[in-house]
């Protein structure tokens, strides 16, 4: 027996209803639901057609996407703009969207974010050498998205 999951190829009709479930149960990028319908097994026209159906209907939004994905990753993971930034480009949203989005993240909150970020991290570090433990603590928090300027102002005021 072939244990490999084979396609359906469902028609249009229960396609956009199955595509309205998907975007009902969370927010969506249009490459997401794309690549769902591609998966699915439906043709170009098809794919498109369900597309402006769910705009249409207001299933699927890229700007509420953006914003619910960048505050999303920021609240609950801890990522700073740039590995936001990175994200959405990933997920192919418009580059004034990622913007939009960018700006709804409250400056004190950020900076809040980075001090809590860098002072978890900070106490689960065994480096004694200060130098090498600040940077550490910046290459941490780079890799989670923060500016580099930003880390270096938090870094000068948190007690290391």
């Amino acid at each position: 027996m072939d244990s490999q999951k084979t396609n359906k190829v469902i028609d249009e009709k229960a396609a956009n209803a199955k595509a309205e479930n998907y975007c009902a149960y969370q927010e969506r990028s249009q490459q997401e639901v794309r690549d769902k319908l591609y998966e699915w097994g439906l043709h170009k026209v098809a794919v498109e057609n369900i597309i402006s159906n769910l705009i249409g209907n207001n299933f699927l939004n890229e700007e509420r996407f953006s914003k619910a994905y960048a505050m999303g990753k920021f609240r609950q993971k801890g990522w700073g703009k740039v590995k936001i930034k990175q994200g959405l480009k990933f997920k192919q949203v418009p580059d004034i969207l990622i913007k939009k989005a960018l700006l709804n993240i409250p400056g004190d909150e950020y900076i809040q974010m980075l001090e809590k970020v860098l002072a978890k991290k900070n106490n689960v570090l065994n480096e004694k050498d200060l130098y090498k433990r600040k940077y550490k603590l910046q290459q941490y928090a780079m890799g989670r998205g923060y500016e580099n300027d930003l880390i270096a102002d938090v870094l000068r005021d948190l007690a290391v």
